[in-house]
C-alpha cells in the first residue's frame, strides 16, 4: 500500500524540491518532496507533494504549516487525495 502524501498548494515559482523538503523537515524526516512542473516549459505549476518517513507527521505538518509562509507565499497544506486511475 502506498504511503499517504501531503498536497502542498500555493508554492512560489522560485521554490525548489530541496527548499520544500527543508521546510517540512522541521516537522520530521521527509522521504520525498516534489514540485510538479509543466512538461513543456519545465516551470513550476505552483503545487507539489511531500511524503514523510513517518506518516504520523502528516497531521502535524497540516496543523503547523498550513497557511505559513515559504519564499514569500502562504502555503496550503492538506492530505493528498488518492490518485484516480486515468483509463
Amino acid at each position: 500500500m502506498q504511503k499517504q502524501n501531503l498536497f502542498i498548494g500555493s508554492i512560489a515559482y522560485a521554490t525548489t524540491d530541496d527548499g520544500l523538503k527543508d521546510h517540512f523537515a522541521q516537522i520530521g524526516p521527509v522521504s520525498r518532496a516534489h514540485i510538479i512542473t509543466d512538461r513543456e516549459t519545465g516551470r513550476s505549476r505552483g503545487f507539489g507533494f511531500v511524503e514523510f518517513e513517518n506518516e504520523d507527521d502528516n497531521q502535524k505538518a497540516v496543523d503547523q504549516l498550513n497557511d505559513k509562509e515559504l519564499d514569500g507565499r502562504q502555503l496550503s497544506v492538506s492530505l493528498a487525495k488518492p490518485r484516480e486511475d486515468r483509463r
